[in-house]
């Protein structure tokens, strides 16, 4: 049986955690603590202060385990760990939180510095309101146009699925 680790990354209240919760099989591993600051608790309760860890039985052949990094830059010690031996990552986004694009960038550029492995950025919250427009996020983001960049809902396992299929199908076609 073969294993494959992806690392889900992105800004604070992106979606990470629930994007792992969405598929896991098992139980999500999870070190959310109660947020403390006012300002960051009227977006959430809840943030991340270690990993997220969750597994996927794709086949009796392969199996995925997501780890998710805390969004907090505070924590950010712990992307440089959790990025060793990953295969592939994704870059969670919130399209309707603009002023996140930035850091999204930046922790995009920072993992691609670990290791050159495939990646995809999930443009989460699509089915938000204000959502931002894909191709309005694309420019916003800076990516090239070979950079997949998928919309995204984190609570939706089909979507969710549909995101790990693109970024295993660029991971397995990279291991070949």
């Amino acid at each position: 049986m073969q294993t494959v680790k992806m690392v889900v990354t992105g800004p604070f209240s992106a979606g990470k955690t629930e994007f792992i919760q969405s598929v896991s099989e098992i139980d999500v591993v999870s070190t959310e603590r109660r947020i403390s600051n006012a300002a960051e608790r009227s977006v959430k309760e809840a943030t991340t202060v270690a990993m997220d860890f969750g597994r996927i039985t794709v086949n009796e052949d392969l199996v995925l385990y997501l780890f998710g990094t805390p969004g907090q830059k505070r924590f950010d010690f712990m992307w440089e760990i959790l990025s060793e031996g990953m295969l592939g990552f994704i870059v969670m986004v919130d399209s309707a939180r603009p002023e996140t694009f930035r850091e999204a960038r930046s922790i995009l550029e920072t993992f691609r510095a670990y290791a050159p492995t495939p990646y995809v950025v999930a443009a989460n919250k699509q089915d938000a309101e204000d959502a931002w427009d894909m191709d309005d996020m694309r420019h916003a983001l800076r990516l090239d146009n070979n950079v997949k960049l998928l919309p995204c809902i984190a609570t939706d396992k089909e979507k969710v699925k549909s995101i790990l299929i693109e970024l295993l199908t660029s991971v397995l076609s990279e291991l070949k």
